[in-house]
């Protein structure tokens, strides 16, 4: 019999990936119907990371919006899942142990099943203790294991981590390769190897486009027994997004995969209508940049939730930069070579790029930086 292979749709982080803020409540629940009606998804991505917090750019509750976006799916039997800090939970600085508790019950009553918990250090003292909470309180509980590439992140550092989650009571595991770095090869042997661990542990990979490995990432993991794929639905897929879950879907079902098929009519209502939200005025923040893909990213691994925001504030920050520089008589930077300082890691690489911005806010010594991409998004 064939391997099932199962579709979420990342909706929050489509929008996070292409830019910086994600839509209203009432055209959440306008576009849910037809998300619906495509009959490929059997989870969504509802909420987690910053999509509460911008909801109160329009002024809205969004605590509410949270349940009203989640109620259509519940209905329709298809499962909610969302993002969190772990130690942080859905904030950028850490939480006492009381409010992470309070936390998953919090999301549990609100309607999101499946919690995906994840450390962008991939410290397991920060994962674990929410496993316990996001379990007591009816959570299915994902634990992460952030991928990047590097002489020490092999595919036993990733195995062996995954046996400790596993072994913690993770419910599930996802490979949460947020800049899309990771080796197709080495993912495919990450998820054998969690497999031949535990071999009914559901496995869910996530992955961003940008670099251009995930197409390939996607069928190595699918043929090594990966069970369920974050997709995206364009106009926010590829680039800086995900793999649309036209190519996914095709690409699995001609590898002898079963995989549910797509009402087309009702993509092109998901599609149009993600159109519309663009057009009323979240277009302005989804750069023309972030819809294409990069092989720079290749070295440095920025997350593609991050390259979302990052490419959205970039003019305004390079015009910040370039004011600093005229001051103190230096060359103004253009926003390809910006890039190319963020992007490439040797010589006029990131080590240029963090000193420029050091001496921008005047500091002048390396003790006590970190990147900022250790957060992961």
């Amino acid at each position: 019999m064939a391997k099932e292979v199962k579709f979420s749709l990342v909706f929050r982080d489509m929008w996070q990936s292409a830019g910086k803020y994600q839509p209203r409540v009432d055209q959440l629940v306008k576009v849910a119907p037809a998300i619906i009606k495509m009959g490929c998804f059997d989870r969504v991505e509802t909420n987690g990371g910053g999509f509460e917090q911008v909801n109160l750019l329009y002024g809205e509750n969004p605590n509410r919006s949270v349940r009203e976006w989640t109620k259509p799916f519940h209905e329709a039997g298809i499962q909610t899942h969302m993002l969190d800090r772990a130690l942080n939970a859905l904030r950028m600085s850490p939480c006492p142990k009381d409010l992470r508790q309070l936390f998953y019950k919090v999301k549990k009553a609100q309607g999101t099943d499946i919690t995906r918990i994840f450390c962008g250090l991939n410290d397991t003292r920060n994962i674990i203790p929410s496993i316990h909470y996001a379990k007591a309180a009816g959570m299915i509980a994902q634990a992460s294991l952030c991928m990047t590439h590097s002489p020490i992140h092999t595919v036993k550092y990733y195995v062996d981590l995954a046996k400790e989650l596993i072994d913690a009571g993770a419910d599930e595991i996802c490979l949460k390769d947020m800049a899309g770095i990771g080796r197709p090869d080495s993912l495919g042997k990450i998820v054998a190897g969690i497999k031949a661990y535990k071999k009914d542990i559901v496995v869910q990979y996530h992955s961003h486009s940008g670099p251009g490995f995930n197409m390939a990432s996607i069928l190595e993991v699918c043929k090594n027994g990966c069970d369920y794929v974050d997709t995206a639905v364009a106009p926010l897929a590829w680039g800086t997004g995900h793999a649309d879950i036209i190519a996914v879907q095709e690409m699995l079902k001609d590898a002898g995969f079963k995989v549910k098929e797509i009402n087309m009519e009702a993509y092109m209502e998901v599609r149009s209508q993600i159109q519309e939200m663009m057009d009323d005025f979240l277009g302005y923040y989804c750069p023309e940049l972030n819809r294409i893909n990069n092989a720079l990213l290749v070295k440095p691994g920025l997350p593609g939730g991050m390259m979302g925001s990052l490419m959205t504030d970039l003019e305004e920050n390079l015009a910040s930069l370039n004011k600093w520089k005229v001051k103190h008589g230096e060359k103004e930077l253009s926003t390809d070579e910006l890039l190319i300082k963020l992007c490439h890691p040797d010589g006029e690489g990131q080590g240029a790029l963090v000193d420029d911005c050091r001496h921008h806010l005047g500091h002048d010594s390396r003790q006590g930086w970190s990147p900022a991409w250790t957060c992961g998004s």
